[in-house]
């Protein structure tokens, strides 16, 4: 009796799982009064570009989604969906000037890798992007839990935090998380982007982004 109790309650609660979204435990990224030139700047990098067709023949983007793939291969089954996001974050950014390993791990430290994650500020989708952003340099009609659109919020927010603090990763990671000054989180995220390392050094670009096409 006892048995088939404990396993009423597993079942109950795998139920739960699926129906309630992921909760993430990110951070509070602060809201910031932004010059209007710099409002323009971001709305032009979060312009609605797709992954141009045949990017991922690429010669050095088709070697990159081969060593990535294997990796995410229990978080993403079907090889399809998989390759699609890899080549998704990997334009994205690049278009941003970031190195995609960093990406990865900012992903692998958000949310785990699920799409829908809401953590308990709000922050939606894979990386987390607070809803505020929407409205200082978005449209209502963006959906942070479409693919696309949160990657390229997401990239655009690290880099302008990236150029903010003039190329200072931890600082700008801080700045991402809401928690400027604290080790743990840039940390955290530099250890999980080292697990997606393609070579022996992770080499963040923090050059200028790469113009909307």
């Amino acid at each position: 009796m006892r048995r088939r109790s404990e396993c009423a309650l597993l079942a109950f609660a795998a139920a739960c799982a699926i129906a309630t979204p992921f909760a993430a435990h990110a951070g509070a990224q602060v809201e910031e009064r932004l010059a209007p030139s710099v409002v323009m700047g971001l709305q032009r990098s979060i312009a609605d570009n797709p992954v141009p067709v045949n990017y991922m023949n690429r010669a050095d983007v088709h070697a990159w989604l081969a060593a990535m793939s294997s990796r995410l291969a229990t978080r993403f089954p079907d090889e399809a969906a998989r390759t699609e996001f890899l080549a998704t974050v990997h334009y994205e950014a690049t278009r941003a000037g970031l190195d995609p390993q960093l990406v990865l791990g900012v992903i692998h430290h958000e949310s785990n890798f699920r799409k829908y994650a809401i953590s308990s500020a709000d922050a939606r989708g894979y990386m987390q992007v607070m809803p505020f952003w929407v409205r200082l340099i978005g449209s209502r009609d963006q959906n942070l839990f479409q693919v696309r659109t949160n990657l390229r919020y997401g990239c655009t927010i690290l880099r302008h935090y990236l150029d903010v603090e003039n190329g200072d990763l931890y600082r700008a990671l801080g700045r991402y998380n809401g928690s400027l000054g604290q080790p743990e989180y840039p940390t955290a995220v530099m250890a999980a982007a080292k697990r997606y390392q393609a070579d022996t050094s992770l080499a963040v670009r923090t050059s200028a982004p790469v113009a909307p096409r």
